[in-house]
């Protein structure tokens, strides 16, 4: 912002009524205090006074601050000025915050935070902090309105510095590094790469010319997402079935015979264990990879596990969306059992099995290899499990509630 400091403004009577207005229209372009005072001309100390307001004047009555605005009223997730009074009239009563909270209905995190952004040092005192509850509301009304001026925009010796080096075919990145080095005092001439971004690729900043988006190394005229749902690739050829669409039977586990599925990895990904476990009894059977965990190793070693059980007990299988299961299809064609798959990102949809791939590391640790314990080996782990007794299962053991199930 361009302004002229007055040379008779220091003259009994003159009134800064021109300096007051530049000074509170820097503030909401989001200069600090101290650099708007340099760029008006004012002492630091009545800029806090414009701001806060007189609170103890040579004479006369306190006065407020200059742009004090009325507050709404109602029912808001937003502080409202009457609780910052409260707050501030607790805070002299030397009141907890947690005390605080509890009086106003509100989060002890709400209070701490607002007293923490709002408060400011204590003149004379800088360890000594100060809640003023009329400044604090002024400056919360003036964050909250959307959008927010662009800094870019606003600041045009920073546009043109943008603008020049963008032709240059300089990055962003480069950009903003070269500003911070080149103006270290001058904090409104600093800003980060994604600013710069944002003022070429969002509509409606209007802050850079669009056309210096052909600078860039991409070239691209708008932003793309390095996720894009509509484009993204299928993961298998086969296409999967999705958790959402299993029967519900499966879900309440009242029905046995639905499994969930994983591997356990060894030491640098070069080994793995195939683990099932049952939804209902949580019974533990663990499919042996001796060579290597590719789709058609897993796919021939789940369908030689699962045709030991009997065929009431082969309704679904559950995994996750990991490329081991990607010949899915062939094992449905050979065992007749249809596979589920998880959302990514959502072991939560595997629970059962999560939980015993946690048991497990017991006996498989991390890092190490797996493919040097025996078809032997996992059957004694499993039957080790399968005997424990589960909260979850009222203290029986998934091997008994197993053979009662077999039984019926």
């Amino acid at each position: 912002m361009d302004f002229e400091i007055r040379e008779d403004r220091n003259r009994k009577g003159r009134r800064l009524t021109r300096e007051r207005e530049a000074y509170l229209q820097l503030m909401q372009q989001g200069y600090s205090s101290t650099e708007a005072c340099r760029i008006v001309g004012i002492n630091v100390r009545t800029g806090k006074r414009w701001r806060n307001g007189w609170h103890s004047p040579p004479t006369g009555k306190p006065k407020p601050p200059v742009t004090e605005e009325a507050s709404a009223s109602g029912v808001s997730r937003h502080l409202r000025e009457d609780e910052r009074i409260h707050i501030a009239d607790r805070l002299r009563e030397k009141a907890t915050v947690r005390a605080i909270a509890a009086e106003l209905g509100r989060s002890p995190s709400t209070v701490s935070r607002e007293i923490r952004r709002n408060g400011m040092a204590l003149r004379g005192d800088g360890s000594r902090w100060v809640y003023r509850p009329h400044a604090a509301q002024r400056r919360a009304e003036q964050r909250r309105p959307r959008p927010k001026p662009g800094k870019i925009g606003q600041n045009p010796e920073l546009r043109e510095f943008i603008q020049d080096h963008l032709t240059l075919r300089w990055s962003p990145e480069q950009i903003c590094h070269a500003l911070r080095r080149r103006f270290p005092d001058r904090p409104e001439m600093h800003v980060t790469h994604e600013t710069v971004y944002q003022s070429l690729y969002v509509r409606g900043r209007g802050e850079l010319r669009r056309e210096l988006t052909g600078a860039l190394r991409t070239g691209r005229a708008r932003r793309r997402p390095h996720r894009q749902a509509a484009k993204r690739q299928p993961r298998f050829s086969t296409p999967m079935v999705m958790i959402s669409d299993r029967p519900a039977e499966a879900d309440d586990r009242a029905v046995p015979g639905h499994w969930e599925g994983d591997l356990i990895i060894g030491a640098n990904r070069g080994s793995a264990i195939g683990t099932l476990v049952e939804r209902s009894t949580r019974y533990l059977m663990l499919v042996h990879l001796p060579g290597d965990h590719s789709a058609e190793s897993l796919r021939d070693a789940l369908t030689d596990t699962v045709k030991t059980l009997p065929p009431h007990l082969l309704r679904s299988l559950t995994w996750d969306q990991g490329s081991e299961m990607a010949a899915h299809h062939a094992f449905s064609i050979a065992t007749d059992i249809p596979v589920y798959f998880c959302n990514p990102g959502s072991p939560w949809q595997r629970g059962s099995n999560e939980n015993v791939n946690g048991l497990l590391r017991q006996y498989f640790p991390k890092g190490t290899n797996l493919a040097r314990h025996t078809r032997e080996d996992l059957d004694a782990v499993a039957a080790e499990l399968n005997s424990r007794p589960r909260k979850t299962l009222g203290w029986e053991t998934p091997a008994e509630r197993l053979s009662k199930l077999l039984a019926a």
